[in-house]
């Protein structure tokens, strides 16, 4: 989503926060899946042209609850074992709803993903500056629709959440679809695992590409992913005090050798 809140992220991190967790109940697919089936929880994280929704259940799924989630979108992921039933959709059905999000900018209140669905009720979580601002929204929503406060807790500064500072699609901004790919297969495998379960060779015969050209893929994605998480690394790490590599010491060193 394109939000439009012009929240200052050196502002955030140099004052205090406030969350607020609140359930709403709006009509959406999800929505009615959730209230049909009780023990289910969806998760749906918004992209920039579909969501992606994680579905979760500690019982085994029925039929009635298997063609509710084909009639959702693609499947990516489905596994069922001892800990319950688990699967992965890519939707297009029902985006987070525009109106509500809306409001919550018009109050100065940021929306945090995932929204969850769970028992016939939307979840939503937003964090603001004011809680004047979270009391107005409130207000606000409850004027036609049925809405719950569930929570409402001041956040310090070294508690802000970290999602508010990297919006997914801003991490991935000028990477190619090839380079996304090269970088989720060699994921998948386990190339950055230590010790690594794979090589270059490998990874690049699963491919109809060249090994030097799925390298120039994968580095130029690594490259890119980096820097642009680079400047929310400075963000996380701005109210630090702490140098666990001693960094400031050896330069102190080499000064003093200078």
């Amino acid at each position: 989503m394109t939000g439009t809140v012009n929240f200052d992220p050196v502002k955030m991190i140099s004052m205090s926060l406030y969350e607020a967790s609140i359930r709403v109940k709006h009509e959406c697919p999800y929505r009615a899946i959730s209230e049909r089936h009780p023990d289910l929880t969806i998760r749906e994280w918004p992209l920039s042209d579909c969501q992606v929704l994680e579905i979760t259940s500690e019982t085994t799924p029925t039929d009635e609850l298997r063609d509710d989630i084909d009639q959702l979108g693609t499947v990516l992921h489905e596994s069922k074992n001892d800990n319950g039933y688990h699967v992965v959709t890519q939707s297009c059905l029902c985006s987070l709803e525009q109106s509500i999000i809306d409001r919550f900018e018009k109050h100065n209140c940021l929306y945090q993903s995932p929204t969850i669905y769970r028992q016939g009720w939307e979840h939503y979580t937003v964090v603001a500056f004011d809680s004047e601002d979270i009391r107005k929204l409130l207000g606000n929503l409850r004027s036609d629709r049925e809405i719950e406060l569930l929570s409402k807790t001041s956040i310090s500064e070294k508690q802000i959440p970290h999602s508010m500072l990297a919006p997914a699609n801003q991490l991935f901004e000028n990477i190619t679809d090839r380079q996304l790919a090269a970088l989720q297969l060699a994921l998948e495998c386990g190339y950055y695992e230590q010790p690594r379960k794979t090589s270059l060779r490998d990874l690049a015969d699963q491919t109809a590409v060249a090994r030097s050209t799925y390298e120039e893929h994968l580095r130029k994605a690594e490259n890119k992913l980096l820097t642009n998480a680079g400047q929310f690394l400075r963000l996380v790490t701005a109210t630090s005090t702490d140098d666990p590599l001693q960094v400031e010491e050896a330069r102190r060193t080499e000064r003093a050798a200078d």
